[in-house]
């Protein structure tokens, strides 16, 4: 059988497959379904130093090809998270990925330093794609000084591996990732949400509260799969690629072009055992193709 371990920037995985930010609760939720130690790590719902409300009801939508979703990082805040959703994933032996976020700089260093140090916890993967109330709402991740500056200073406060995740509405994403890397980054996670509108037509109104949000889904895979092979062409860091990730071809699309490991989204919520079917097809077409290790796959994609 191929060999699946990977190691994503400090954080030593059994297989390549982990689960989206805000598309798997923090474990508990599937693991009435199936043992989510099978899992290469469980990336968490994000995190900030308080508890966050989210935004107002209707806060998702299906559209063709995928969703659009406002749910405004709703999250009980970085203490309640560690007293009673991190000794679960603890106990399950389960690499940890926090997603973390917040509205200022100095937010996101505060969490990534009470998270510092607590058992369970193997990496924190950086939501940018929030606004910054100090530099008038523009989203971190879209801002090369401000991403900078964020990734720095969560640098600076943690000796955990950390992972900024890409925002996909920029020019050029590959000036992202040198930053990222020049300021401490151990990996990169991309791509976050599409910025997206849906409308009721009946009502004359947008159909969420929110009036945009942001779409995950198969439409979006080919959009995503330029940002990592872009990516991969400057990136001295492993990739944590995502962006609607359906079946294992999607998720092989991403290792072809140079990810190291893959994050499984929009397709749990449509089927909570996605990740598992999609792990045992990749192992299956990998081992049918004589592939001894899903290393030797990576950055395999040919251009003559």
């Amino acid at each position: 059988m191929a060999q699946l371990a990977v190691n994503l920037g400090g954080i030593a995985m059994k297989n390549p497959l982990t689960v989206a930010s805000g598309t798997f609760g923090y474990g508990q939720e599937y693991a009435a379904l199936f043992d989510i130690a099978r899992l290469g790590a469980v990336t968490v719902k994000g995190i900030r130093a308080c508890p966050w409300p989210g935004n107002p009801l209707p806060r998702h939508a299906e559209v063709p090809g995928g969703l659009l979703n406002a749910i405004g990082l709703q999250g009980p805040g970085v203490e309640a998270f560690i007293a009673e959703d991190l000794p679960f994933l603890r106990a399950r032996n389960v690499p940890a990925i926090v997603n973390i976020w917040g509205t200022s700089a100095e937010e996101y260093a505060e969490v990534a330093a009470r998270l510092d140090g607590e058992p369970g916890v193997a990496g924190l993967e950086l939501n940018v794609s929030c606004p910054n109330v100090k530099k008038g709402g523009a989203s971190f991740g879209t801002n090369i000084e401000t991403f900078a500056d964020v990734v720095r200073r969560v640098r600076a406060a943690t000796r955990l591996p950390i992972l900024p995740k890409l925002a996909p509405n920029v020019p050029d994403i590959r000036p992202f990732v040198q930053v990222a890397q020049d300021a401490g980054a151990d990996a990169i996670s991309l791509i976050n949400t599409l910025p997206a509108m849906a409308v009721d037509l009946e009502r004359r109104r947008p159909i969420l509260a929110n009036r945009t949000g942001g779409l995950s889904g198969p439409a979006i895979h080919p959009v995503a799969l330029k940002h990592v092979w872009e990516a991969a062409q400057v990136a001295t860091v492993p990739l944590l690629a995502m962006g609607g990730v359906m079946t294992a071809q999607d998720a092989l699309d991403f290792i072809l072009v140079g990810a190291t490991a893959v994050a499984v989204g929009t397709a749990t919520l449509l089927d909570p055992l996605a990740p598992i079917r999609i792990l045992e097809d990749l192992e299956r077409w990998l081992d049918d193709h004589g592939i001894a290790d899903v290393a030797d796959f990576r950055g395999a994609l040919r251009l003559d």
